[in-house]
């Protein structure tokens, strides 16, 4: 437990109000967007100014605490679990939109912001802020830097890494550094930008983002198909993007959640459909009418039963709505679910999908498949209700074959996820050697004391 003059110090940085250690508090803070991660803090802090994160980071280096820098807690990769205890440090109270300057393209804003708030924000001044991870309605952008997330729409636009101009982060030490600018080019030395944007927590507090807007496109289709055969599916992907079109969507869901979804919203969904993809069309009228004509023209080839356009913009609304309700879909279903994150080549989806079919019925467990079709990002979901051990050792090893088959494939452990607590035991299969290396070097120079988030990313971290 931390000494109360730590707790006292803490309550003088922020204020009494802002400083939890209640049991029940410090339970709300103990976990994540996972099922199988939890670690208790010790005390959680919120503080409200970047001045008074470099004094809670100055405590915690004089005393040696460990500190997990966390927003809305959606991640899901146990990347905010505190699993050393220490100071769960959460930034939602630091929520301000500082700037939006629609003639340079570009906002600043401090990382308790949410997702959602700041794309209402900006459709006002006829804006976009692309990267729309699905947990939009409630996750922070602080969080969203730290994963580097993803989301729908990286197909066409990229992910947060590609929008982030400039940060301002508070290192272990206390120390405020600035880094980037609000520039679109800036090639000044080694740019450290993109090294903060996802490194889950593990060199420094993220207290204020400037990120790079577009403006909002003219408009815009949904297109729906149903395929009675996944891979027909996953080939009809490759032949779209092959055809030099780009949708700024490809969406697609299996069996399993179409059922759920259906079930629980009743919108018409054919419960027999094998797999349903969704694709959204974006940019001038003209080109959005020609696009989703020729696309409609390729899923009819590639063997889709069904393939149209969604009538209006509420049926639209309604398929994209049917699609974020995916992963409470699939979390509802068992006691223990791990829904995963990999990414293969645009051009291997179809024989990834093939062999996860085979790793299911070998391994005797379900995979449900949801995910970003267009940039080959893919969720497959493996649950059980058993709480046998032999069987939740089963489940780790259905998990790890199906890491080793993207990697097979040339994909990766995590396309948006990060890798967190989740993955780290695999990262070594992953990346050369040499680069896990340079990567311990990088966070002992930030963090030579190891107090921030440890035990993420590798191992023995």
């Amino acid at each position: 437990m931390l000494k109360p003059e730590i707790i006292h110090r803490l309550q003088e940085i922020v204020g009494k109000d802002d400083v939890l250690s209640a049991r029940e508090d410090l339970a709300t803070y103990s976990y994540d967007g996972t099922t199988n991660w939890t670690g208790t803090p010790e005390v959680v802090v919120l503080p409200r100014t970047t001045e008074q994160i470099s004094e809670i980071m100055k405590l915690a280096t004089r005393h040696h605490i460990a500190v997990t820098p966390r927003g809305a807690g959606t991640n899901i990769s146990g990347g905010s679990v505190p699993t050393r205890g220490g100071i769960v440090l959460c930034t939602v109270k630091m929520n301000r939109v500082l700037d939006i300057n629609k003639t340079n393209l570009t906002a600043m804003v401090e990382p308790g912001v949410v997702l959602q708030d700041f794309n209402n924000m900006l459709a006002k001044e006829n804006l976009f802020y692309p990267p729309d991870p699905q947990s939009f309605l409630g996750c922070t952008m602080g969080g969203t830097i730290a994963e580097n997330s993803g989301g729908p729409l990286c197909v066409k636009y990229g992910v947060t890494k590609h929008y982030v101009l400039g940060l301002e982060v508070v290192l272990p030490s206390g120390y405020v550094m600035k880094v980037g600018g609000s520039t679109v080019k800036n090639r000044t030395g080694y740019d450290l930008v993109p090294l903060f944007t996802g490194s889950e927590g593990t060199l420094g507090v993220i207290t204020r983002i400037t990120l790079r807007l577009i403006p909002r496109p003219a408009a815009r289709r949904t297109l729906m198909a149903i395929f009675d055969d996944m891979t027909l599916a996953g080939a009809v992907v490759s032949s779209i993007l092959g055809a030099g079109i780009v949708p700024a969507k490809i969406e697609f869901v299996d069996n399993f959640v179409i059922r759920r979804i259906e079930e629980k919203m009743k919108i018409g969904l054919p419960v027999d459909a094998k797999t349903m993809l969704l694709i959204d069309v974006d940019g001038s009228e003209a080109a959005v009418e020609s696009e989703a004509e020729r696309i409609l023209e390729l899923l009819k080839e590639g063997g889709a039963r069904i393939a149209r356009r969604a009538k209006d913009e509420t049926e639209a609304a309604l398929y994209w709505k049917a699609r974020s309700a995916g992963f409470a879909a699939i979390y509802s279903a068992a006691r223990t679910v791990i829904a995963e994150d990999v990414t293969v080549p645009r051009d291997r989806l179809s024989e990834y999908i093939q062999r996860l079919d085979e790793i299911s019925r070998k391994s005797g467990f379900p995979i449900v498949l949801i995910g970003h079709a267009g940039d080959g990002n893919i969720h497959p979901s493996v649950s059980t209700d058993s709480t046998d051990k032999e069987d939740l050792e089963r489940l780790e090893d259905t998990l790890t074959a199906i890491f080793e088959m993207a990697l097979e494939l040339g994909g990766t452990l995590s396309g948006e996820h990060g890798i967190g607590l989740e993955k780290k035991r695999l990262l070594s299969r992953a990346l050369d050697p040499m680069a896990i290396d340079a990567m311990r070097k990088i966070k002992a120079i930030f963090d030579p004391d190891n107090i921030m988030n440890p035990d993420k990313i590798w191992e023995n971290a």
